[in-house]
């Protein structure tokens, strides 16, 4: 329905910048995926290259213009997920990237956010400004009421970045027999949080 247009969305947070995949961040997507720091949490992200290829321009990018289309329309998004790779404001480098989709392991409503960042790149706060970043645009754009996270109970600073960013813990999980910590934030609790914590995210 959308696939005739090209839709641009930019989060603009302290250090860095949130915005769609583009086919441009092949490369520097494919280095980030094979990082052992990344494909330990998240393995099966660690594809070759063709591949990698073949899901941005057949699968991501166009999924993220649908996606953005449908909020550019007032539409719902239901279970469309959106792809935004972070960006040093800096110096343009590609660091990671911050995604929301459905969770299907979980119970409904089963919408998370998830992220990923370069090893160079850890413990700057980065993480939580896109986290942040990419909650405040789903509350306030879509008909999102709930989000999910979850994090490996051995992964302490990806539980750390989600406890930052409000999130509430609801208890384990056990997905392909691993044990996650389960989080969620509800649009209410959020914006209840805005009255005392100013996170100076901007869409721009």
């Amino acid at each position: 329905m959308h696939s005739e247009y090209n839709y641009s969305l930019s989060i603009e947070c302290k250090d860095i910048i949130l915005r769609e995949y583009q086919l441009g961040d092949l490369d520097k997507l494919h280095e980030l995926t094979w990082q052992p720091e990344i494909y330990e949490y998240l393995p099966g992200w660690n594809v070759e290259k063709e591949v990698r290829l073949n899901w941005l321009k057949n699968y991501e990018i166009p999924e993220n213009n649908q996606f953005l289309g449908r909020v550019e329309e007032g539409l719902r998004v239901e279970d469309l997920r959106l792809r935004l790779g972070i960006v040093l404001k800096e110096t343009g480098e590609f660091i990671g990237w911050c995604c929301s989709g459905i969770k299907d392991e979980l119970p409904v409503p089963n919408r998370e956010i998830m992220y990923g960042i370069s090893k160079d790149h850890r413990s700057k706060g980065y993480t939580s400004q896109a986290v942040q970043g990419v909650i405040k645009y789903l509350f306030e754009n879509t008909e999102i009421e709930e989000l999910n996270a979850i994090a490996l109970l051995v992964n302490g600073p990806s539980n750390r970045v989600i406890q930052k960013s409000n999130f509430k813990f609801v208890g384990e999980v056990e997905i392909d027999e691993d044990k996650y910590n389960h989080y969620k934030i509800h649009k209410t609790d959020w914006l209840k949080d805005c009255k005392y914590n100013n996170e100076g995210t901007d869409i721009l």
